[in-house]
């Protein structure tokens, strides 16, 4: 893994080192707490810091016959170290081993393959750079470079944490992105009652109809937007279209706040009220927004019942929902109400149906206005990462990509932007060196690289 991995022709090295290595990261959409960057968090060690919520390196454990103790469990830090060690040399050909070894290298000088013979030393020299200030949470984000960072947060949020990072006088920015997941998750009646609560709160809005919820939420976009939010985010299964009326959607509303449960039905005809709503209200705040879509979550009922969601027991879901995407895209479009947005699909057989749907909705006022985000979750690796930008290119126009974003817990997971540099690099080396791009139009593949790397995500979210 020397300084051209990935980049197998003279020209991809040009374009990566020349114009792609140094440019800003402007991560804008993650899963870092904001507490821990608030109180610059020290982490005790490497597995804390590395192991503690990474559920792609959980999976990858499990697979390889590891004992729950020694991932999730209360085994030793260096126990659960140990486990990863004798892991990694069977994650050959799975992104895992690239990340773990760019992250040994690009954070901690780190060169050696991590095995059970180099785990004890790796561990130490790892954990004795950790025991240094430039290694806190703030130290990790200036030692990458990084510029500005989207936080995921619920409407219910204080957002205290961003408030004391800004007040800090921290030079990263830390902007929070309003996330109401929770306010669409109506087929549990208890634990939505129980959210409803906390939102009535936090509001000072006695939420008792639909009205009263979207006027909460409107509150608390206002809030989030005052603390320099310029990002919305939902997370769907798919996207629900069961169009009712306002009658309608508010019966089904009161019905919840009465303790009844929907049908499958009628939770669809909620949800779609609810993600227009929103749409509505992104627009009116000019936000940006985000549809990650095509997970099926929670998988293993027995390992949700003792970890919770988010452990690693997720799939791709398979699903077509071209159709409602459209329509529900349409409307807003129609309503003059469809704001800038992002739309990323787990599942990569939707490439081309995400790819070819951006076009319908550009409509000229900003350039890449709807965009088709980066390989997600299980597609955030070489294959997946190109197949995205292949299809993105045939279909569409890459050059106006707002490029990578870690979605990660760690604090180590910025090297996935030097990953996906380099392997966007190294797509275009090719074509160039194969004469599918003129040698005459270097100059315009440099800034394309530049802009996919930094300005194109500076320029469409306006930071």
């Amino acid at each position: 893994m020397d300084e051209n991995f990935l980049l197998q022709t003279e020209t991809a090295r040009i374009l990566y080192h020349e114009h792609a290595k140094n440019m800003p990261i402007i991560d804008y959409h993650c899963h870092l707490e904001p507490k821990m960057i608030a109180e610059d968090y020290r982490f005790r060690s490497i597995t804390e810091l590395w192991l503690g919520g990474d559920h792609y390196k959980w999976r990858a454990e499990r697979t390889n016959g590891i004992d729950e103790k020694y991932i999730t469990g209360d085994a030793s830090d260096w126990e659960k170290f140990e486990k990863w060690a004798e892991t990694v040399p069977y994650t050959l050909r799975n992104p895992l081993y690239h990340w773990t070894h760019l992250e040994l290298k690009t954070a901690f000088g780190i060169s050696k393959p991590l095995n059970p013979i180099s785990a004890k030393e790796i561990y130490d020299a790892c954990n004795e750079k950790l025991a240094t200030k430039e290694f806190s949470a703030r130290g990790l984000m200036r030692h990458y470079h990084v510029e500005i960072v989207c936080t995921t947060d619920d409407p219910a949020d204080t957002l205290e944490y961003h408030k004391a990072i800004k007040a800090s006088g921290f030079e990263i920015k830390v902007l929070p992105t309003w996330r109401p997941d929770k306010a669409m998750a109506v087929g549990n009646s208890k634990s939505y009652r129980a959210y409803i609560e906390r939102l009535s709160k936090v509001s000072g809005v006695n939420i008792s109809t639909y009205n009263d919820l979207i006027e909460a939420l409107r509150k608390r976009q206002e809030y989030f937007a005052l603390q320099g939010c310029k990002l919305a985010d939902h997370g769907i299964n798919y996207f629900p279209w069961a169009i009712c009326s306002t009658a309608e959607t508010n019966q089904l509303f009161q019905r919840i706040l009465d303790g009844k449960a929907l049908n499958s039905e009628e939770i669809e005809k909620l949800q779609t009220s609810l993600l227009l709503d929103f749409a509505r209200m992104n627009a009116e705040k000019g936000w940006v927004q985000q549809f990650h879509y095509g997970a099926q979550r929670n998988n293993n009922t027995i390992m949700f019942n003792a970890l919770g969601p988010d452990t690693g027991y997720d799939s791709i879901l398979s699903y077509n929902c071209s159709q409602s995407m459209a329509r529900f895209l349409d409307t807003l479009n129609t309503e003059s109400r469809l704001t800038k947005t992002i739309l990323y699909n787990l599942n990569p057989t939707d490439n081309a149906v995400v790819a070819t749907m951006l076009g319908n909705f550009q409509d000229g006022s900003f350039p890449g206005k709807i965009q088709f985000g980066s390989g997600w979750w299980f597609n955030d690796q070489i294959d997946g990462m190109e197949k995205q930008m292949n299809d993105l290119s045939l279909l569409g126009l890459l050059s106006r990509f707002v490029g990578m974003l870690t979605d990660s817990r760690s604090f180590l997971s910025y090297p996935r932007h030097e990953y996906f540099r380099r392997v966007l690099c190294n797509l275009l080396g090719n074509d160039i060196e194969n004469g599918l791009i003129p040698e005459s139009e270097m100059p315009r593949v440099y800034q394309m690289v530049e802009d996919i790397s930094y300005n194109n995500a500076k320029n469409y979210f306006n930071f």
